[in-house]
């Protein structure tokens, strides 16, 4: 081995200095996975001190679960946000964004008595307390953390939710409502961009007019919103339904300051998911995306108080997104290949997420269990 200066990596002689290169920066990735490792091994551990203790055991699994419902959500709602904002100052997106949090979460916390999840805990089989917890419980959050990590775009209502259910029913109503989202999502934006596509290629060329920012910032926000007040229950789950006032500051300040944390990385790592998607990087295409999700999203959270996947729904949106495109197009063979190994891979990264949350809640709950023994067995 070659000599070197005190506190220089060695580098095996005789190499093209382009190999050294690539070799200090896989160094250095493995390096950030080993601290990611760490804090993975940590968790797992704090999860199993700490769950025999309910009182301490519904902050910890919040804290895990605001973060990695956040991480891996992040490519919904400010996914296409960050990634057409990269010329903006991360401290004015998050403060942005975090007013807008921090207004729809007190809103609901005020107007429904204590509960910060605008009633999606009220439904049937998410309506108790929490007053003891499992293992599992608090190892899902982790979990999920470790599938973000993967890039893998998780359910979070399923993966976290699933595993505080009472009965099967409760997830059975949950997986129709968001395959009924994946399916108008699907069709929504195939329509509009079968249709619109040679229109909106008309509105993306160029430079964008300065308006188009500010409808992207509002109809963003909009968003932001409608998917808080469904998603939020995926994090409030693990505490009281009516969180006092002390309470109530711990949830939205914690959460506030994780969305800091996220901006000021500019998203997970399943911010993939967005990038390689075609044009998303456009404000105007960028805008349209985030127009037609909050406007499916606000629908199905009228349709009733019953938790959804809206990572489904945002599968299901960009797919036909990129069929609609391809089509209109008139794209070659390749290109169509290309498109459909994109919805393959979504569609098989979200069905792993259901597969994994259905066995936690299986293995979990005793209920569930003997639910299964009658269905197969009588």
């Amino acid at each position: 081995m070659a000599k070197t200066k005190k506190g220089k990596k060695p580098v095996v002689p005789n190499q093209p200095y382009k190999f050294r290169k690539r070799y200090s920066t896989v160094d250095i990735i493995i390096q950030k996975e080993k601290k990611f490792l760490y804090f993975i091994a940590f968790a797992l551990i704090l999860a199993g001190l700490v769950y025999p203790y309910a009182s301490i055991a519904m902050w910890v699994g919040f804290a895990f679960a605001g973060y990695s419902a956040i991480a891996n959500d992040s490519i919904q709602t400010i996914g296409t946000f960050i990634v057409s904002n990269e010329d903006k100052k991360w401290y004015w997106q998050w403060l942005f964004m975090g007013t807008i949090f921090l207004g729809t979460v007190f809103y609901s916390w005020y107007a429904f008595n204590g509960d910060v999840t605008y009633q999606r805990l009220t439904s049937k089989g998410f309506d108790q307390n929490p007053d003891n917890f499992v293992y599992l419980q608090l190892a899902a959050p982790i979990v999920l953390l470790l599938l973000t990590r993967f890039r893998i775009p998780v359910s979070t209502t399923f993966m976290l939710l699933s595993v505080f259910t009472v009965s099967s029913g409760a997830i059975i109503s949950m997986v129709n409502k968001s395959l009924m989202g994946y399916v108008a999502a699907f069709v929504a934006a195939f329509i509009i961009y079968v249709v619109l596509s040679k229109v909106i290629k008309k509105f993306v060329k160029g430079q964008a007019h300065g308006a188009w920012v500010i409808a992207q910032w509002v109809i963003s926000g909009f968003l932001w919103h409608t998917w808080l007040a469904q998603d939020l229950a995926n994090i409030a789950v693990y505490l009281p339904r009516q969180l006092s006032m002390w309470e109530f500051a711990a949830f939205a300040g914690f959460i506030f300051l994780g969305l800091g944390y996220m901006f000021y990385q500019r998203g997970e790592k399943i911010q993939h998911i967005i990038s390689e998607k075609s044009e998303v990087r456009d404000v105007r295409s960028a805008t349209i995306i985030d127009l037609v999700y909050s406007i499916i999203l606000y629908y199905f959270k009228e349709v009733n108080n019953i938790p959804m996947s809206t990572t489904w729904v945002f599968v299901g949106l960009l797919a036909g997104r990129e069929l609609g495109m391809r089509l209109r197009a008139h794209d070659g063979p390749v290109k169509f290949a290309k498109t459909f190994r994109l919805i393959g891979k979504d569609i098989l990264s979200v069905s792993i997420g259901l597969i994994i949350s259905i066995i936690l809640a299986v293995a979990i709950n005793p209920v569930i269990q003997q639910e299964l023994i009658n269905f197969f067995f009588e």
